[in-house]
Parts: structure tokens; sequence; C-alpha cells
């Protein structure tokens, strides 16, 4: 026998860990990020592609940067090709 120690009502209240949030940002001509968030972005650390689920309803196209902001703090954003929109996710 198998007790569930967690309730429905605990399970409904659950929220995905690291989910991407939207972010403010302004970029330069080619697309790096220049602020985030109103903080000057000091140095771009690096920048990668993901593109995923082509062959879905749904696929994913996304440049994503690793960043160090004027403030020391690491942050990492995307832009979604898709939505036309930057998000935001902890490093």
């Amino acid at each position: 026998m198998v007790t569930h120690t967690r309730s429905a009502r605990t399970a409904r209240s659950a929220r995905r860990l690291n989910a991407p949030r939207p972010a403010l940002v302004e970029n330069h001509a080619d697309g790096t990020p220049r602020r985030v968030n109103r903080q000057d972005v000091a140095v771009v650390r690096e920048e990668w592609r993901v593109v995923d689920r082509w062959w879905t309803e749904d696929p994913v196209h996304r440049r994503y940067f690793d960043l160090v902001l004027e403030t020391g703090e690491n942050a990492v954003v995307y832009y979604d090709d898709d939505a036309g929109t930057w998000f935001t996710q902890r490093a």
C-alpha cells in the first residue's frame, strides 16, 4: 500500500521552478541586450540559439543570452522569435 502525504490542494498550488518572466530589454542594433529591466549590461558572457519542436504545432525559436548586469548580478534572458517578446530566467 502506498500513502500519499501531499493533498490535492498542495499539488494544485505547486508552481514551476525557474519559470520565465517577461523582461524589459533594450537591445543594440545587432539584437544583443543593452539594458535589462532598467539595468545596464556589463558583459555578454554567452549567446546561443534554441530551435526545438519544429515538427509540432508549437515550435520553439529562441535566442538566449547569459549576462552580467552593472550590479554584478548574473541574468539569463531570451528573445522568443514566435512571441516577439523578451523573457528572463534565473541563472
